[in-house]
């Protein structure tokens, strides 16, 4: 394999919520230097119990810990209703969708199913809800739902998991560079553009060297 930057995250994680600018700002200076992927590590899918009260305090107090470090607004009152499940496996699958339907929304699809459910809590565990949210970026509704239901993209999606298992993926965000079989790891958790910028640029300058050398 060519260089490639994997971006492993999930749409529920606040951490990566956090980090969705720093992203954002990844994929438009360097996305013509080298290839960006997200891939879908699977934070708590398939999920059937309803939230308990202590999970509940937990995760609040995280969204906290995120909203002081990186400034990512949350709607707090009502957050997490009683009798809410957090699967993060439907709006997985949405993400893994979208490349087919329109390569271009990958991204701005899953940036917006974070907003969706962090500041305009939207259940975004519910198909209509990610339908919705396609139709926002000109995606015929029924292909999307189409796709989202197919066994290909079921499939795929597992695949995403087990790739995150695979890496050594321990929590999102994370961002892993790989040149043919070589990796190395950019962030495990949040960390700022800028500290980004200069490891990244380290990397594909040194990278960059070595292909002009063969």
């Amino acid at each position: 394999m060519d260089r490639i930057l994997w971006y492993f995250a999930d749409p529920m994680c606040s951490w990566c919520y956090g980090f969705s600018p720093v992203i954002k700002q990844l994929v438009a200076k360097y996305k013509s230097r080298i290839p960006i992927s997200l891939i879908v590590g699977g934070l708590q899918p398939d999920t059937t119990t309803p939230i308990s009260d202590d999970s509940r305090t937990e995760i609040l107090h995280h969204w906290h810990q995120v909203h002081e470090m990186s400034g990512a607004e949350f709607r707090f009152d009502n957050a997490l209703p009683e009798g809410f499940i957090y699967d993060t496996e439907p709006a997985s699958r949405a993400a893994v969708s979208i490349p087919k339907l329109e390569p271009t929304a990958t991204f701005p699809y899953f940036l917006r199913l974070q907003q969706a459910f962090y500041l305009e809590q939207q259940d975004i565990t519910q198909t209509d809800v990610l339908a919705n949210i396609a139709e926002e970026f000109d995606i015929n509704r029924q292909q999307f739902l189409n796709q989202f239901a197919s066994q290909e993209i079921h499939d795929k999606t597992q695949r995403n998991f087990a790739m995150s298992r695979q890496y050594g993926v321990r929590g999102f965000p994370t961002l892993i560079l790989q040149d043919k079989g070589s990796l190395e790891l950019l962030c495990s958790g949040y960390t700022g553009f800028e500290q980004l910028e200069s490891k990244l640029v380290a990397w594909l300058e040194q990278s960059e060297k070595h292909i002009g050398n063969e």
